[in-house]
């Protein structure tokens, strides 16, 4: 089944491991704004806007299980509850995960069951990857700009 909105929960040792973290306050701010831009201050997923603020950058990773790296593959511009669905941890904890769990329904058109499904295996697969440390590749940043070989020393 292919999903719109997927739910992608970073493992508990890779949490400050972000592109927030390894670039400085100016160089974040140029990269979202481009991401916002780029995407016409429009939510890439659902096409809606946050009542706040339109939209979030939100950092698009993938994992290397074997090799251990996590590697920054893109940036895409979220309104809040699709960023929300994103986290669902977070959601958890703070006390909005029927609002996450609502939107990742009606977003992707799903039956309560399977999506219950789904949020549940994103758990087991964010609890075996939070047993292990990984590297953190982001040399996707190059296309903003941003020297990313500068960035392992800091």
């Amino acid at each position: 089944m292919k999903l719109l909105l997927e739910i992608e929960l970073i493992p508990e040792k890779c949490w400050f491991s972000n592109v927030r973290s390894a670039v400085s306050p100016k160089e974040w701010d140029k990269i979202r704004k481009q991401v916002y831009t780029d995407a016409y201050y429009v939510c890439q997923i659902c096409g809606d806007i946050g009542p706040k603020h339109p939209v979030e950058a939100h950092e698009i990773w993938s994992f290397d299980d074997k090799k251990l790296t996590q590697t920054l593959t893109g940036m895409i511009a979220l309104c809040p509850k699709c960023h929300l669905v994103k986290h669902m941890g977070f959601a958890n904890v703070s006390g909005k995960r029927a609002v996450a769990t609502n939107h990742f329904i009606n977003v992707n058109k799903l039956k309560r069951t399977e999506a219950q499904s789904l949020i549940d295996a994103a758990f087991e697969l964010w609890k075996k990857r939070s047993q292990f440390n990984y590297k953190l590749d982001i040399s996707y940043l190059k296309k903003y700009g941003i020297n990313t070989d500068i960035l392992v020393a800091r």
